[in-house]
């Protein structure tokens, strides 16, 4: 188990595209069939919105997304722990996603994700710091949409007391932009929404003072 969290580490921080490793070993490796290796291992079974997610399967998003974490590490108050949030932020669509009437949905996988990732985690290594950043990226990660569509489910305040909210910003820029059939126009509307985020997050916690 120490061996992979370690294997895992390097490639999440030394890659270019950590995508390229853990597609190779997905399908090649027996500990896939291992508890907590089999919560990723799900997510090649999961399918996504086709609107939301043209690219297809949960697995498929979540390489996206770890590539641009990549490549936007450096701008991290902990790289790290945001390069561990982006490989599992979304480990609870797995067990949360229904498809009702031709529609497909994850309601609370950010809030059963958080849960998940934190098993996944204390099983690997005995780091608490840096599973409670990992856990509270994933467990606030789907409040840029929430806050910037004005959705009951947004929570700055509480989000704010548990973790840095540029943080969240930039993992939400990763999984935003980890989608397929993104264009110029596409990447300058989500990099908007994200500084709509932000933006609405400081007036929030100012006025609340």
């Amino acid at each position: 188990m120490v061996k992979m969290f370690e294997e895992f580490q390097k490639h999440l921080m030394e890659d270019k595209n950590p995508s390229l490793y853990f597609d190779e070993i997905i399908n090649n490796k027996d500990i896939y069939t291992l508890y907590p290796y089999t919560l990723l291992r799900n997510l090649i079974e999961t399918p996504q919105s086709p609107v939301h997610h043209p690219e297809g399967n949960v697995w498929k998003h979540t390489m996206l997304v770890i590539d641009n974490a990549a490549k936007r590490k450096e701008f991290s108050e902990n790289p790290i722990a945001f390069m561990w949030a982006a490989l599992l932020h979304d480990l609870g669509k797995a067990p949360t996603t229904k498809v009702k009437k031709g529609k497909i949905t994850s309601y609370d996988h950010d809030k059963v994700g958080a849960n998940l990732s934190q098993e996944f985690l204390c099983a690997l290594t005995n780091d608490e710091a840096l599973i409670n950043q990992v856990t509270a990226l994933v467990r606030w990660h789907m409040q840029t949409l929430f806050v910037t569509k004005n959705l009951p489910f947004g929570n700055v305040k509480e989000m704010a007391a548990d973790i840095s909210i540029k943080e969240i910003a930039l993992l939400s820029e990763c999984d935003r932009l980890g989608r397929g059939g993104m264009n110029d126009t596409k990447i300058c509307e989500e990099k908007e929404n994200i500084k709509s985020f932000i933006k609405k997050c400081e007036s929030q916690l100012l006025s609340s003072k």
